[in-house]
């Protein structure tokens, strides 16, 4: 029975036909899908699926296409010359936008990096201290710094069993010593048994000694040492002494240095065989086998680069340089056959002579071959001690080198007058170009005495070299007058700044210009030079008050006292009106001793200034220090009624106060206070003189009634709470400073009063509560942290004193106070020189030189406390509180700066 074949099979199948479609077989369900199966796709669905796919991505890649290989829309257009010119000024602007904002962006790339690297630093960087500290270790901390390694847990290295150490046994060494130790008895067991036992064992008869071994081989060593050291003519090949530290000499090269000699040797070898003609390569191999101890290697390789490279001047040298004496004057004998022009071969053959005789022979030899040489010329006429045979070497030198200036130069010096004129003559006209022709010229004039020429030969030259093309600039003639001052030639360099000063200088900037060449000078210690450049600026410049000072000035650190008396008097010639002028010369004349001379520039100063307060105040202290208190009063009285100000009355009711007239200084006070009722120095001096006589309660009065005058006046506060604290009333004290500190705040005097008060009264915690407000309010000044500093106990001061330089390292207070703490440590070198260092900052501060002064009175030599009263005395210092308190005390009227600095210093504490 045979089965229907189905109608469908072998055709294709329908349209749109899915196999299992009604079985579900396109999909299946889940919790979101409700009903039959979804059906399966469409044809035209999926065609169009695919398509909108293919146009996507056809768009993806026309934006990520190049712009330069276009296509699509402008594909069909040409690349011309106007395109290519667009896209170059695109690009310059882009470049250009990018070069204005450059620096900004690597600025602040520069600072997020730093930045970044502050907040997270190389572990390079945060061991860096420990690093530098590595360079003080010694090489015994070297050698015990353990070795790194993995020690944990399993990594853990064990440790040697060698190098465990374990405490040997009483039991032990009594053995050893039993075994050692000489006996003169028969062992009782050895007797028993019938005989000696052999110690080494039955197969060797005896006991190797290792001692009498080393005796033996030391003989031997001798015995050899004395048959070579002396043989049979007696002479000696070896030294027995220094045979020991020869071979201590001998340096035993480790396996890598071996190892790069090697290389080196192998290098060399194919360089110098490449290239036999280079020379570099022959000293190199040369030196290479002279480092590595091979010397017979050494000279047997220069001596063949020798006759490769002949025409080589180094080659020549180094062999000379690496044989002995007499056998360098052989090579460098064949050197100059091969090469007779070398200066160098020559010179070195001279320095082989050990004879003057030789050296000449040698040098006379060489200029024959090389006549124009001014290194051969000038090492023969060095060799001659004649002063003739010189100048006729000389003669012949510059008829062979005429365009040498230093042999022209030194011609003339071996000369007469006439003839050393006659050779720098002739110098100049072979040498038209040489300025040194000139100043010597010039020089040499100065030396007969003709200071006249001087300046005409200078002119002349600034004249000529600049027609001949040779033109130096101002600062390079002003260097020839500062060389010209260091030979004592002063006429000639102040010609030369006559001549140059004012090259290439605009009219305007002149001034300005030559004073900064003076100060200059002066720094360079060229006195004549910036004295010869403030000459000329005084005929330029001769009503510049400024020019005169700096002038007066210099001749008073560095010049004599007539001659400043002299500049002075020209000076108040041509300025009149310079007060400061006149009051230097009344002042020289007055320390010179000539009093009278001095009342006549005062005089003669009044008339050109008949109301200046500082010329009249200068006579009431010339009348006053000599003792003319009548004089004096009579001067202050007319000045008072011709230059009424504060100064002369206060200058008034200080006179008065000093001469115990202490009613009529009151009168004067209350005059004064009616006319300047806000100048507190008379509150002041009002207070002082009622609180001398135990008036306080008149004193507070007169200072509040100052306080509410000049709320800003600090002196005055202080004196007020000082007062209070001397009647005991400690809280008024705060209360003043306090009210001080709220109406001038962050002031450094007030703070430190403050925390004084609280000292003297015993109340530390107070005081360092205080003191740490002040520091937060005044964070920069040395007052306070001078204080601070021994507020701390000794171990604390250093770090405190470390911090306070880092706040105000050149304040002359804080200075002195490290000083103080390196005296107090015994550190006296230290110590002097921050003393040193503190009154350099600052010259005006009396209590530094009184610390320094004390110093050496304790550790230094009298010459030392004598030059430390100098420097103060030449300085006059004037402000310090010590120095001030001291200075204007009534008792010491009258004392000069030493006198002072000496009272300052038994004083301090």
């Amino acid at each position: 029975m045979y089965q229907a074949t189905k109608d469908f099979l072998g055709k294709p199948a329908p349209p749109n036909y899915v196999a299992g479609l009604g079985r579900g077989a396109t999909g299946f369900t889940t919790r979101s899908d409700i009903g039959p199966a979804r059906e399966g796709p469409v044809l035209d669905a999926s065609v169009e699926a695919a398509k909108q796919q293919q146009q996507k991505e056809e768009e993806d890649d026309e934006r990520f296409q190049d712009p330069d290989n276009e296509t699509g829309l402008f594909a069909s257009i040409p690349y011309d010359e106007d395109d290519e010119e667009a896209d170059k000024i695109y690009e310059a602007i882009d470049a250009k936008m990018d070069e204005r904002r450059r620096v900004r962006r690597e600025a602040r790339e520069k600072e997020e990096l730093k930045k970044y690297r502050a907040e997270r630093p190389k572990i390079q960087q945060q061991f860096a201290d420990i690093k530098r500290s590595l360079a003080t270790l010694s090489s015994d901390e070297w050698s015990n710094i353990p070795e790194v390694g993995d020690l944990v847990g399993k990594n853990r290295r064990k440790q040697n069993l060698q190098e465990r150490y374990t405490p040997v046994p009483d039991s032990l060494l009594e053995k050893a010593r039993e075994e050692h130790q000489l006996v003169t008895h028969l062992d009782p067991q050895q007797q028993q048994h019938g005989g000696f036992a052999t110690p080494a064992g039955t197969d060797s008869g005896m006991m190797t000694n290792f001692v009498e071994i080393g005796q033996a081989r030391d003989k031997v060593l001798s015995l050899k040492l004395d048959q070579i050291s002396d043989s049979v003519s007696g002479s000696t090949n070896i030294d027995p002494k220094g045979y020991l530290t020869d071979l201590n000499s001998i340096v035993v090269k480790s396996d890598a240095e071996i190892g790069d000699i090697k290389k080196a040797r192998l290098l060399l070898k194919s360089v110098i065989t490449t290239n036999p003609k280079h020379a570099p390569g022959w000293i190199a191999a040369a030196r290479l086998e002279e480092v590595a101890g091979k010397q017979a290697q050494a000279l047997s390789i220069i001596a063949k680069g020798c006759e490769e490279c002949a025409k080589s001047e180094d080659v020549w040298l180094e062999a000379a340089r690496l044989n002995t004496v007499e056998n360098a004057k052989v090579i460098l004998a064949s050197a100059v056959r091969h090469l007779p022009q070398s200066v160098k071969i020559w010179l070195q053959a001279v320095k082989l002579e050990t004879e003057v005789k030789g050296q000449k022979r040698v040098l006379r030899r060489a200029l024959e071959f090389i006549p124009n040489s001014v290194k051969l010329w000038k090492a023969a006429i060095s060799l001659e001690e004649n002063p003739e045979d010189a100048r006729i070497l000389l003669s012949r030198a510059v008829e062979l080198v005429p365009l040498s200036v230093e042999l022209w130069l030194a011609l003339a010096r071996l000369e007469t007058y006439e003839n050393a004129r006659k050779v720098l003559n002739a110098a100049r006209a072979a040498v038209p170009t040489s300025h040194e022709i000139w100043i010597a010229g010039a020089r040499l004039e100065e030396q007969q005495g003709n200071d006249s020429r001087v300046d005409m030969i200078i002119s002349r030259a600034v004249t000529t070299l600049s027609q001949k093309g040779t033109i130096l600039t101002r600062e390079q003639w002003l260097q020839e007058a500062e060389g010209c001052e260091k030979q004592k030639s002063v006429s000639t360099c102040q010609a030369i700044v006559r001549a140059t000063i004012g090259l290439g200088i605009e009219e305007d900037d002149r001034k300005s210009t030559w004073m900064e060449d003076a100060e200059g000078c002066i720094s360079r210690n060229s006195i004549e030079t910036a004295r010869a450049i403030y000459a000329h600026a005084l005929t330029v410049f001769r009503g510049k008050k400024s020019v005169w000072r700096r002038a007066a000035f210099l001749e008073k650190n560095h010049g004599t006292r007539e001659s400043l008396e002299e500049l002075l008097q020209k000076a108040v010639k041509y300025c009149p009106q310079a007060e400061v002028l006149w009051l230097m010369g009344a002042k020289e004349k007055w320390l010179a001793g000539d009093v009278n001379g001095a009342r006549a520039i005062l005089r003669e100063a009044f008339k050109a200034n008949p109301n200046s307060e500082q010329i009249w105040l200068a006579a009431v202290k010339l009348e006053s220090e000599n003792d003319e208190y009548e004089r004096a009063s009579i001067l202050l009285q007319k000045a008072r009624e011709q230059a009424d100000t504060e100064r002369v009355w206060m200058k008034s009711i200080i006179l008065e106060r000093q001469r115990k007239r202490i009613p009529e200084a009151l009168e004067l006070l209350s005059e004064g206070l009616e006319k300047f009722p806000t100048f507190d120095k008379l509150w002041m001096i009002r207070g002082q003189i009622e609180d001398n006589q135990g008036q306080l309660q008149t004193a507070r009065e007169t200072y509040n009634k100052g306080l509410k005058r000049c709320p800003k006046s600090i002196p005055l506060w202080l004196l007020s709470s000082r007062l209070e604290e001397k009647a005991g009333l400690l809280i008024k004290s705060r209360a003043i400073l306090e009210r001080g500190r709220l109406l001038n705040p962050k002031n450094a005097e007030l703070w430190t009063e403050a925390v004084r008060v609280e000292l003297r009264g015993n109340n530390m915690n107070m005081a360092k509560a205080l003191m740490a407000k002040a520091l937060q309010e005044c964070p920069n000044s040395g007052l306070l942290w001078s204080e601070a500093i021994f507020m701390e106990n000794r171990p604390q001061r250093k770090s405190k004193s470390v911090d306070a330089l880092k706040r105000c390292d050149n304040d002359p207070l804080v200075i002195t106070t490290v000083a103080r703490l390196f005296w107090s440590e015994r550190k006296v070198d230290k110590a002097r020189t921050w003393f040193g260092r503190a009154v350099k900052v600052d010259q005006d501060i009396g209590d530094c030189w009184a610390w320094w002064y004390k110093f050496e009175v304790q550790h230094g030599t009298e010459e030392q406390q004598q030059e430390v009263i100098n420097r103060c005395v030449s300085s006059e210092p004037h402000h310090g509180e010590r120095w001030q308190a001291t200075a204007k005390n009534l008792d010491n009227f009258g004392k000069n700066t030493e006198e002072i600095l000496k009272l300052v210093a038994v004083e301090l504490e």
